[in-house]
């Protein structure tokens, strides 16, 4: 006897034919997709790679540009230690006062205008308001006048600002 094939038969012959293109593009997906996995895991590594030698490389420029700069800074004072050499034969030879002070005149404002090219300041704190920010108390005074009570009378050390930013705070007496 023959069968005739039912509307199910044909559907579910059919169904089968079309999953069978499916399964063998899941085969190359999976195969293509651990390619494209194995692809990435290669960027990923060559990238991972690449960034620490890129981050190495610029710490070394960096230490370089450090180092050079330095140097830059050293070769401008070697003139003033040369002057300083020249002052201290010319102090032991001479027997003027006013000589030497002359050359240290001469070599502290040398110093001076070094610094300043280089962006360093003075900071001019003398009979300006105590800051506990910007001054370093070194102590209190007693004051006879009444204006300089809360105010720097005197200063001890120095403070010197370097491109808008306290690289030594200055040591103060504040009146009381």
């Amino acid at each position: 006897m023959v069968k005739k094939k039912s509307h199910e038969d044909g559907h579910a012959q059919k169904m089968s034919g079309e999953n069978m293109p499916d399964n063998q593009s899941a085969v190359e997906t999976s195969t293509t997709g651990e390619e494209k996995l194995t692809e990435m895991q290669d960027k990923y590594l060559r990238l991972s790679a690449e960034f620490d030698n890129y981050r190495k490389r610029t710490l070394r420029e960096k230490i370089e540009m450090t180092k050079v700069a330095g140097e830059s800074v050293l070769m401008s004072l070697l003139p003033v230690i040369d002057d300083f050499d020249r002052a201290m034969v010319s102090m032991k030879e001479t027997e003027s006062c006013d000589a030497v002070k002359e050359g240290l005149s001469l070599i502290y404002s040398k110093i001076s205008e070094f610094l300043k090219q280089n962006g360093v300041k003075e900071m001019e704190v003398l009979n300006t308001a105590f800051d506990s920010d910007m001054h370093e108390a070194i102590t209190n005074v007693a004051v006879n006048d009444e204006s300089l009570k809360g105010k720097v009378v005197d200063v001890i050390l120095k403070g010197y600002i370097l491109n808008e930013k306290v690289i030594r705070f200055p040591k103060v007496v504040v009146g009381e």
